[in-house]
């Protein structure tokens, strides 16, 4: 089948290929160009295009991503559909997972399919955690959705976290979209002020109660010690029961990362900061990160292990 899926795409893209370049222009002015001038971050708008692909192409529902992709001005859904019709007539057509987006073993992950598979991996460590839970904090939330699919369905107060320019430009989205948005609560912050808790907290959390945080797509754009201030002010002030879900990247992505972009993250404020040599032993690098923060290692999941220079990243659930 897959034979056949390499003889229908080849020619399709070949004579789309002026179509495709087309809709990379017109995403990518919009993610940089439009974020830029709006001041709001470019690189969420990247994740949110990889939700709204798995949704397009039936890998992971979030009807959510797709209807506010359509609705705030730094996307475009026409350029992505532009970009994406000849994978997804070859997928419609042979009825096979094919080149992007695909599910592949943690460990054969590799760059392309790095957003995808955290994306399916911090959903399974979601539901790891879900029973007893009452509360939800997404830590710099950007264009997530996830707040407005299954969890709207369960018993939890919810809250965004994110600075305020971000957080206005997906309010308005949300709202224009038309989406459910009465059960979260949105929480403007500056994770470099550390009282960035006591805005969470006149927003009505109670540390008592068990907690779900979610800290995704973050941790590399910060400093070392603003990691470890995070995850310091996170634990003086979480219920023993709650959990940490948080992604960490190895030296080599972030390098990677430098170099694809030819300098923009850095000349953009959305540098990449923190990495971890993950080259060898990569949990037990990760939990002599951790020791100092006082949370323990729960549970990990690396993505691009199989590579002889380790994972490009660990997914980890911290517990006190």
């Amino acid at each position: 089948m897959k034979l056949l899926a390499y003889l229908l795409y080849i020619p399709l893209q070949i004579v789309w290929l002026p179509l495709s370049l087309l809709g990379v222009i017109l995403v990518g002015l919009g993610q940089v160009g439009v974020s830029r001038r709006l001041g709001v971050s470019w690189t969420a708008v990247e994740v949110l295009n990889a939700r709204w692909t798995m949704d397009v192409f039936g890998l992971r529902r979030d009807k959510a991503a797709r209807r506010l992709a359509g609705h705030i001005p730094n996307d475009s859904t026409f350029g992505l559909w532009l970009f994406c019709l000849p994978l997804w007539l070859t997928r419609w057509v042979c009825r096979t997972p094919f080149l992007y987006p695909v599910v592949s073993p943690p460990e054969r992950t590799g760059v392309a399919g790095m957003v995808v598979m955290r994306t399916l991996a911090i959903d399974d460590a979601i539901a790891h955690s879900l029973e007893g839970a009452e509360q939800f904090v997404f830590l710099g939330a950007g264009l997530d959705t996830r707040a407005y699919g299954p969890l709207l369905n369960r018993d939890l107060a919810i809250y965004e976290l994110d600075r305020p320019a971000d957080l206005a430009l997906k309010r308005e989205g949300l709202k224009a979209a038309g989406i459910d948005v009465a059960r979260v609560r949105y929480v403007e912050v500056d994770f470099a002020d550390p009282n960035w808790l006591d805005a969470l907290r006149a927003a009505g959390y109670d540390q008592t109660r068990k907690t779900i945080f979610l800290w995704e797509g973050v941790t590399l754009y910060l400093t070392t010690r603003q990691v470890r201030d995070t995850l310091e002010a996170i634990r003086a002030h979480m219920a023993p029961t709650s959990v940490v879900i948080a992604d960490f990247y190895a030296t080599r992505t972030l390098e990677w990362g430098s170099k694809a972009t030819a300098g923009y993250m850095e000349k953009s404020g959305e540098g990449l900061r923190f990495g971890i040599d993950f080259s060898a032993d990569p949990e037990a690098r990760l939990q002599s990160f951790l020791r100092e923060s006082k949370l323990r290692l729960a549970g990990c999941t690396l993505l691009g292990g199989a590579d002889k220079r380790g994972p490009l990243l660990a997914i980890a659930e911290l517990t006190p």
